[in-house]
């Protein structure tokens, strides 16, 4: 099946036009061309390949005269830098390039790189976002547009997508990934790098993607920034690693290390990831980018006692460009003369670096993706269109009791209250690109869009959310002194039918750098939020946030709770299509939501433990001051109609190895609105040689059902979806008794047993 076939990592991608696709002439070619290039080059220059810059300067102008700006420029000229990051746009880059090939020996040209994480310009929801369409061609898509928009700036490759499972709400960049499972978030990263990459890498409106970061760095320990990760080699082959092997089977041109250690090993110097697995066992041909300065940090591990030391560690394990760390111009050398290091293994990397650039088609015109109509290009209304309905999918209502919503566009008095509310800015969501500042449709813009009468819509602002200027750099300051705002807010809620109340977290919370220990409502939103319910019983919430959040007070006394995230340009007009029903939300939760804190990390994959059966005494797994569940469960997400699973069916009780279960339900709408379902299957190992989890994620699909249609939903399983990594440190499925759920989430479904002899 398609979707188990993503996930394991075997999926035949050569459909798609691989650029990791053997036995193809194109490629073929490209490998002479890039030897017979290797056999020219000094060690020098093959060096040069292998180190990449941020620049200092605009590039649209002459350099600086300092002296760190003087040294980059004639290092550039002398072909010394085969890569550049943060030179954005399309005079900016053809000047770049031209430094590099009009003065250098042989003219190689340089790779530009950026992190377009999601979109350009124009922003398409955050990661974590549309992962809760559950809709992989929503991602390509995406990635797709946000490629075109990229490329017609001059920018040869995204560091995108960020692939990293986590488990923990604190955790400032889970905003960036899809979220606690390795099954969704295996098809997500497939449909990013078809996205970015397309079919063909010369194609002027395609860019080379980076898988990252590898590996680990979503269990970075309590969720804090480039904290150590510890991880049980279980964890980190079942759970961790098989997204990166379906990237790798889609032909990821690139990877990059994650900033942690495993097992005492920076990733960044670890032969096994890199040498042993990646470019061993999965036959990985692209080349391995560090993070900013891993290499350098490997001595802050305490790792290597010296640069010099850490450049050898990097090379020797496979790590291929060196960013922003000077530490193979540094050294490499000195270390290839001295014997330590063999000058195979710098030949290695400077023929994966380059074979990615002659993909590109650089080598035929350096200058070809700054030629491009960047006005035409970008932040066209052909992307915001796109930008819009992705949205749409992406946003999961929580909870709408009493059926408070859809609202109506005439009729009905609304209050739109909160700092959020009207913020133009923190839609855009972190890690924004070249999005322009307030540039994003508000909350408060798209419902007056909405509406038959404007004059229906009135605002509050409320306290106000953040003290400081919010910046990618610096810290938040919250306003934690000052809740004026908050009584006339609760005139405005007094007057109206309905209130509509932007609660959650500005763009600038989360992202790198943006850990919390705290993911409850920070500010006065809380009390803003008991305030307005004090007042007014029809009380919709809209959540804008990066991250899970802790809501368990909201959860109990709101009606209507709609999961917005952070939607980028068209934010606004997306939720006011689902607030006011034009569009049925369908979304659902790629993360759990904890009811506290102190849950974290959790998440549906889970072990039994020993004691899970709850019993009279204390001696059981559990909290004495909370439930064990999650506030809401991973797969979640309700509609506004309603739908009824029955009819479920297994083809067989019994499968062997080279047997095919077919599982079989039939779903119905039985509300009065068209809707969409996710679909989901879930699978439990009983027992197996190794303890297995409760639950896995083993398909799902997404359908449309009109009002009061039926549809059967089929998938398929064989033993290699039943597959994991055991204590033998091999891959197998093994026979035994399963149980399977076809159901709306991780937590409810019809139940169905089989055996694997």
């Amino acid at each position: 099946m398609y979707k188990q076939l993503l996930a394991m990592g075997l999926f035949a991608l050569t459909v798609f036009g691989s650029v990791n696709a053997q036995n193809n002439e194109k490629r073929v070619e490209i490998d002479q061309k890039v030897d017979e290039l290797l056999s020219k080059m000094t060690l020098e220059e093959k060096i040069g390949q292998l180190n990449q810059y941020s620049s200092s300067w605009e590039m649209t102008g002459p350099a600086p005269s300092g002296s760190n700006e003087q040294q980059m420029l004639q290092e550039i000229k002398s072909g010394m830098v085969g890569s550049m990051l943060n030179v954005t746009g399309a005079e900016a880059t053809m000047n770049a390039q031209k430094l590099a090939v009009e003065n250098s020996r042989l003219g190689i040209p340089m790779i530009f790189g950026y992190d377009v994480v999601h979109g350009y310009k124009t922003m398409f929801p955050i990661p974590l976002a549309t992962a809760s369409s559950w809709d992989p061609a929503s991602a390509e898509l995406s990635a797709h547009l946000a490629a075109v928009e990229t490329a017609a700036s001059g920018i040869h490759w995204t560091f995108a997508p960020m692939i990293d499972i986590s488990r923990d709400a604190r955790w400032g960049r889970v905003m960036e990934g899809a979220g606690e499972d390795p099954f969704l978030g295996a098809a997500m990263a497939v449909a990013q790098v078809r996205g970015y990459q397309g079919t063909d890498l010369n194609s002027e409106n395609t860019i080379a993607a980076c898988a990252k970061h590898f590996a680990a760095y979503g269990f970075a320990e309590a969720g804090r920034e480039y904290n150590t990760v510890e991880i049980s080699e279980y964890t980190l082959q079942n759970m961790v690693l098989p997204p990166f092997k379906a990237a790798v089977n889609a032909g990821v041109a690139s990877l990059m290390n994650s900033f942690n250690i495993i097992g005492g090993v920076p990733s960044t110097s670890n032969n096994y990831l890199l040498r042993e697995l990646l470019k061993g066992a999965w036959g990985f041909e692209g080349f391995v980018v560090s993070d900013w300065n891993s290499i350098g940090e490997i001595h802050e591990h305490g790792a290597a006692p010296d640069l010099k030391e850490a450049a050898y560690l990097a090379l020797k394990a496979g790590a291929d460009l060196d960013m922003a760390a000077k530490a193979y111009l540094g050294y490499l050398k000195e270390l290839v003369e001295e014997g330590r290091l063999d000058v195979k293994l710098v030949d290695d990397a400077v023929r994966r670096v380059l074979r990615i650039k002659y993909e590109l088609g650089l080598f035929d015109d350096p200058y070809r993706y700054s030629k491009l109509d960047e006005d035409g290009l970008v932040l066209n209304d052909e992307h915001l269109k796109a930008a819009r309905e992705i949205a749409k999918k992406s946003i999961v209502l929580l909870k709408n009791e009493g059926q408070l919503l859809p609202l109506k566009k005439q009729g009905q008095t609304i209050a739109v209250i909160g700092d959020l509310a009207d913020d133009k800015d923190t839609p855009l969501g972190s890690w924004r690109a070249q999005a322009i500042t307030g540039s994003a449709v508000s909350l408060l813009e798209g419902m007056e869009n909405a509406v038959t009468d404007k004059g229906s819509v009135r605002f509050e602002q409320g306290p106000v959310y953040v003290s400081n200027t919010p910046s990618f750099t610096q810290h938040l300051e919250f306003n934690e002194t000052d809740p004026s705002g908050i009584d006339d807010a609760v005139k405005l809620a007094k007057e109206t039918d309905v209130v509509v109340l932007a609660l959650g977290e500005n763009c600038f919370q989360s992202g790198e750098g943006r850990s919390q220990k705290d993911i409850t409502l920070k500010g006065f939103q809380q009390e803003l939020l008991e305030a307005v319910c004090a007042v007014n019983k029809n009380v919709v919430v809209v959540l804008m946030n990066g991250r899970p959040l802790a809501i368990n007070w909201m959860a109990e006394h709101v009606p209507s709770i709609v999961e917005a995230w952070h939607l980028g340009s068209e934010a606004g007009n997306a939720i006011a299509d689902v607030l006011f029903g034009d569009y049925n939300p369908a979304g659902k939760l790629p993360v759990s939501f904890p009811r506290s804190v102190g849950q974290v990390p959790i998440y549906y994959n889970h072990f039994s433990t020993g004691r899970s059966e709850k019993t009279e005494n204390v001696f059981w797994s559990h909290y004495t001051d909370e439930s064990n569940d999650p506030l809401f469960p991973f797969g979640y997400g309700l509609s506004y109609t309603t739908f009824e699973y029955s009819e479920l069916t297994l083809s067989e009780s019994e499968i062997t190895a080279d047997q095919k279960l077919k599982v079989s339900v039939v779903v119905k709408n039985t509300g009065k609105v068209n809707g969409e379902e996710v679909v989901q299957l879930y699978v439990r190992d009983l027992y197996g040689s190794i303890a297995r989890p409760v639950k896995e994620l083993k398909g799902f699909e997404k359908i449309f059902l009109k009002a009061g249609e039926s549809k059967m939903v089929e998938f398929e399983l064989e033993a290699s979806d039943l597959a994991f990594y055991g204590a033998d440190k091999t891959w197998k499925a093994e026979a035994g008794d399963f149980h399977l759920w076809v159901g709306t989430n991780s937590q409810s479904g019809l139940k169905g047993e089989f055996k694997l002899k």
